[in-house]
Formats: structure tokens, sequence, C-alpha cells
């Protein structure tokens, strides 16, 4: 992995930044990004993709002049810790002034926390797959909801595969849990119905109780609401139950670094729901591959859409600010439905303060995602 570029902000090992705030001098030249996103539990994995899309960003946006004639700086926050610990770093960058906004990939119960403390005083755009109805001043989010991006894909898995009978597998927190409830709705929508449910906490490592209570469903679907490593390990022990020959997967959140981490034998009729995956035939696509592969080399992390969302997150926040002319959050806030710009996954508009865009239905071939239909 290359170098990170200049002006690209991070402490010392093992020093946090807020703790080593002393090493963040406020320049009136610079605009700073607090770039939340996991460095270390299940989520981890996808933390390096993160990383480097967020700067493949930053360095694109500062070779067209920066953000109102100042340059960007990333400034890393570990996204993976627990969720009271980020949020308190977080405040503490905007308190001292050394962030004039926030973005990332982080899970909801760390956006949960972290809103409240710093939206209204900043700009702060949330760039992961959520559970919907997010409302705070200041959030923006470039992330898919159940209702654009679950909802369609299992009425097109009704309709193509046949699936009646859903069982849903999450960890504990609030998506997988609202978005559980929003499966119950979609079930009964597409003419099937979920028939267990159940949920397990983040780093779960045995998971021979629950595949027990999905061979004893009859499930002829399994709807996985599981973050990185934990879903990397249920799709491993749920092709070892051999329960792959008879259900199929659905994930609304299953990149390619978690393909690779299951395991080319443990991805048989597993199928994703996103707004981006690497495979996808498109001119913007085919260009963000290049510009990532000739800064980063070949052997750096494989891109899909959770690392992606970072690159969009960033892009989103230099267009809000650029359309208001003021790094002011109130003001930002009031120009943001006439924003839009240009990323891999095209041109995206905001409405609402959601980012609206396509969503595809995938099938795991291997290692590999085959972009089965536009949803």
């Amino acid at each position: 992995m290359s170098a990170p570029a200049p002006g690209y902000g991070r402490p010392q090992a093992g020093e946090s930044i807020a703790a080593g705030a002393s090493w963040l001098t406020v320049d009136r030249g610079v605009v700073s990004i607090a770039l939340v996103y996991p460095m270390r539990g299940p989520a981890g994995m996808f933390g390096p993709s993160c990383e480097l899309c967020a700067q493949l960003a930053v360095e694109e946006l500062n070779r067209r002049g920066g953000v109102l004639g100042r340059e960007l700086r990333l400034v890393p926050v570990d996204g993976g810790a627990p969720p009271a610990e980020v949020a308190a770093e977080v405040e503490a960058l905007v308190a001292v002034g050394a962030v004039q906004g926030v973005t990332g990939w982080h899970i909801s119960s760390v956006r949960q926390a972290v809103a409240p403390r710093i939206a209204h005083r900043v700009p702060y755009v949330y760039t992961a797959l959520y559970e919907g109805g997010e409302r705070t001043e200041g959030v923006f989010m470039t992330s898919e909801t159940p209702q654009a991006q679950l909802w369609p894909a299992m009425r097109a898995l009704a309709g193509e595969e046949g699936v009646r009978r859903w069982f849903v597998v999450g960890n504990d927190y609030v998506w997988p849990r609202r978005s559980a409830r929003a499966a119950y709705r979609y079930a009964l929508r597409s003419g099937g119905r979920v028939v267990g449910q159940h949920f397990l906490p983040l780093e779960t490592h045995d998971y021979a109780e629950v595949l027990r209570r999905i061979e004893r469903s009859d499930a002829d679907g399994v709807l996985m609401l599981l973050v990185g490593a934990d879903a990397v390990r249920f799709n491993r022990a749920f092709a070892r139950s051999g329960l792959d020959q008879r259900c199929l997967r659905l994930s609304t959140l299953m990149d390619e670094n978690m393909l690779l981490a299951s395991g080319a034998t443990n991805t048989r009729r597993l199928f994703s729901t996103a707004g981006f995956f690497a495979g996808l035939i498109t001119q913007e696509n085919l260009d963000f591959h290049g510009m990532f592969a000739r800064r980063f080399g070949l052997e750096a992390p494989p891109l899909g859409s959770l690392g992606e969302s970072c690159y969009e997150g960033v892009m989103l926040l230099a267009a809000l600010i650029t359309k208001a002319g003021t790094l002011d959050v109130r003001a930002v806030e009031a120009s943001a439905d006439v924003v839009s710009y240009d990323g891999p996954r095209g041109e995206l508009r905001l409405r609402r303060r959601h980012v609206r865009q396509r969503i595809y239905l995938a099938e795991a071939d291997g290692l590999d995602f085959t972009v089965l239909a536009e949803l």
C-alpha cells in the first residue's frame, strides 16, 4: 500500500486523536475532515479499503483546487471503538476546531452516538447503509436504506427464486433489528413470511444454535444482517452445515472483501444488494478502478461498496460545502437539496438529505459478484 499523501493527518501509533490533539494545528488554509472508519472489530476487515477510497477522493479534489480554495485533509478516527468513545473523540476534534466536517463508514450505533454531539456544529456525511429515518440537523446520507434496497431485493428473489419462507439472522443492534422489522412487512408483500429470527452479539464465533434454528424452521431464504467478519464466519459455518444446498442467502452488507475472506466454496447461492459493485460495467466504475489501481497498485485491498462509500462521502461533503460557499452547517443545510456530484456510482443528487441512487442485485460467483439486475 502506498504511503499517505502529504496533508493526510494521522496520530502516532497507539495515540488517540483526541489525546494527541496538539499535533493538529488549526490551519485556516486547510479544511480538515474527520474520517470515521473501523480499524478494529468485525468491520475492521474493510477499514483499509475505506481509508484508501477516501484518500483517493481527497487527492482528486485537491488537484482541482480543494474546497473553497483550501486544501482538504483527512483526520482518521477509529470507528470500530465503542460508540461513546468514538463520539467523544469526534466531539473533541470539532470543539477545538481541528476538523470542519465528518464522514465515513461506521455502524449505526456509532452514528447515533456521534450525530447529536456534532451534527449541528459541522456537516456530517454518513456513508454506511442503514435502517432509515435519520433526521438530525446537519447529517447527510450517501447510503442505502431498506425501502430502496431490501424490499426490491426480497421481491425479486420471491419472483425469480421462489423464496417464501425467510429466516433473519443479524447482529444485535439498531440496524439489524429495524431492518428485520421491515423484512416482516416485505416478506408479506411478496407473498411469503418470516419464519424466525435470531440476533447475535458483535464478534460472535459460534453459530451452532442459529443454524439449528434455521434448519428446524424449514426456511428457503436467509436474510443476513451481519457485519464484516461475523458474516464471514457465518458463511463458513452455513456452508459446512450443508444449508447452502437448501437455502439461498441475501445480504445487504456483503462486499468483495467479505467474499474473499469467506472463501469460494462458502458463497453458493449468496446474493447481495447494494448501490455499487466492483464488477459493474459502467464508464464511471471503470474510471474509478483505473484511478485506484494507478494510485495504490494492484495489491491494494479489493474495491467494494463499503470502502467505495467513503469516496462518495468525501465527494458529497465537498459538494455540500462548495454549494453553500461556507463551512457553516446551517448554510450547508439550506442549500443541500440542490447539491449533486459525480462519482463511481454516476451523477447523484440529494433529496431530503439522502442521496438517490440506483440499486443492484448481485449473486456471488466464487470470489466475485455477478450483477444480475438493477432493482
